[in-house]
């Protein structure tokens, strides 16, 4: 495992501020906030992301809605504790932000640089394979990746055509490097009432995969649904 966790969990993001900043939480007295970044797809349509910021990178500039933002970043998660349940969440954490003003250089950066997360990680929990109702292959991967102070993030990943059907047969503890985009994707929970509450996951579109050193080529670079 590469000890360079930035190399690790690496991201470049570029898009527009849809939120207004708020107070997340504090530590050692640094405090931290969240807001939602629109990351438009090339489909047309965007991915919203939940980003966390450090007070220390926001001292030339404050974030408001409609800002167009560069931002270098690591996929994180923490555990959330609710009535006694544990919650997996997902944030991207800013370790870089620039603030666009020219339409062109948005423009050129949304194409080129716009979403695409590289994390260097191991299976932790067997991958579900599965098809959709069209036929499409898919695989549910637990990707867990190491961060500095002997802290993992556990980021989930979805695989799809020939990487779906690699990944149902490779083992839990496999070392394994991923090349996709994070996205953003509204389904439905139906609770033990007979309600349905509707609820946004995030995770990562797999574009290709490597496993120790061998590197495994996607059919197609398939943009998630």
């Amino acid at each position: 495992m590469n000890t360079n966790y930035d190399d690790n969990n690496h991201l470049i993001l570029v898009g527009k501020v849809t939120s207004e900043k708020k107070f997340s939480h504090e530590i050692y007295g640094e405090k931290f906030y969240i807001f939602n970044l629109s990351v438009p797809r090339l489909s047309g349509n965007a991915d919203v992301i939940p980003v966390t910021i450090s007070e220390r990178l926001l001292t030339i500039k404050d974030i408001k809605v409609g800002e167009n933002l560069q931002i270098d970043v690591q996929f994180r998660s923490y555990n959330s504790y609710d009535r006694k349940k544990s919650k997996l969440i997902l944030t991207v954490f800013v370790k870089d932000i620039q603030f666009i003003e020219n339409e062109e250089e948005i423009e050129v950066k949304k194409e080129y640089i716009s979403n695409e997360v590289v994390l260097d990680g191991y299976i932790c929990k067997k991958p579900i394979y599965r098809k959709t109702p069209f036929g499409r292959e898919i695989s549910d991967i637990l990707l867990a990746v190491n961060r500095a102070y002997n802290k993992s993030d556990y980021i989930p990943c979805i695989a799809w055509g020939r990487n779906a059907r690699f990944c149902e047969n490779v083992a839990v503890g496999t070392e394994v490097k991923i090349v996709g985009r994070v996205q953003s994707r509204e389904y439905e929970k139906k609770h033990e009432d007979g309600t349905v509450e509707k609820k946004v996951a995030y995770e990562v579109s797999v574009a290709s995969l490597e496993v120790a050193n061998k590197e495994v080529n996607s059919e197609e670079k398939q943009e998630a649904i």
